[in-house]
């Protein structure tokens, strides 16, 4: 049987860091994206990934970003992989050369005609994000516990590998991987007890419910 993975996103501090090492976190998310209150700067991020154990990988999350911040990130926090926001395909493509790490495409979502977005990332990205679309204005593109029809996923033809988000917890990640087939879920508020601060409880409470699943 194929478990699903879990990636623990928006990590400032040591304790959520430990949480989600502890918890069996296959993946966690730094945020490089002021606005965020969840942004850590390069150097923090550094910090950080020094508690992770080489089974863990780093992600680097960004919206649109400029050359120079992506790669003070990728190489000061020794980033696996970047995730980026409000990036179009041959802007993904661009920075997933200049990076030379795994890249992933987030792709809004709300209606089937959203869905059938993921489509143009092929050949840009290693991975798509399927993430809920905030409300026209929003500041952040995500990260805010909204979540998408996970019914719009039914039949659908992949165009990469992919991983699911939006309002995602541990109350309703078991019927999300069950419903939607995903082997790689991302949470960020959902563990958390306010914005930017993760709660260790809900941490391993929503890993436990991943790997239950």
């Amino acid at each position: 049987m194929i478990r699903a993975t879990a990636k623990i996103c928006g990590l400032s501090d040591a304790l959520g860091i430990d949480a989600a090492v502890g918890g069996g976190a296959s993946h966690v998310g730094f945020v490089f994206f002021p606005p965020s209150p969840r942004n850590v700067a390069p150097d923090r991020a550094a910090t950080l990934r020094e508690r992770l154990p080489e089974r863990v990988r780093a992600v680097g999350v960004f919206v649109d970003p400029d050359d120079a911040l992506m790669l003070r990130a990728v190489r000061t926090a020794r980033l696996d992989a970047i995730q980026l926001h409000r990036t179009a395909p041959d802007r993904v493509a661009y920075l997933r050369a200049l990076s030379g790490v795994e890249t992933w495409a987030a792709v809004a979502i709300r209606t089937r005609a959203d869905l059938e977005t993921a489509a143009g990332f092929r050949g840009a990205a290693d991975r798509v994000l399927y993430d809920a679309k905030t409300p026209e204005g929003a500041a952040l593109p995500g990260g805010m516990g909204l979540r998408f029809d996970w019914g719009l996923l039914d039949g659908f033809d992949h165009p990469l590998p992919w991983a699911l988000s939006g309002g995602l917890d541990a109350d309703n990640v078991a019927d999300a991987i069950g419903r939607t087939g995903a082997r790689l879920v991302d949470v960020s508020s959902g563990v958390e007890r306010a914005p930017g601060v993760k709660d260790s409880d809900r941490v391993a409470r929503f890993l436990a419910a991943v790997a239950a699943a």
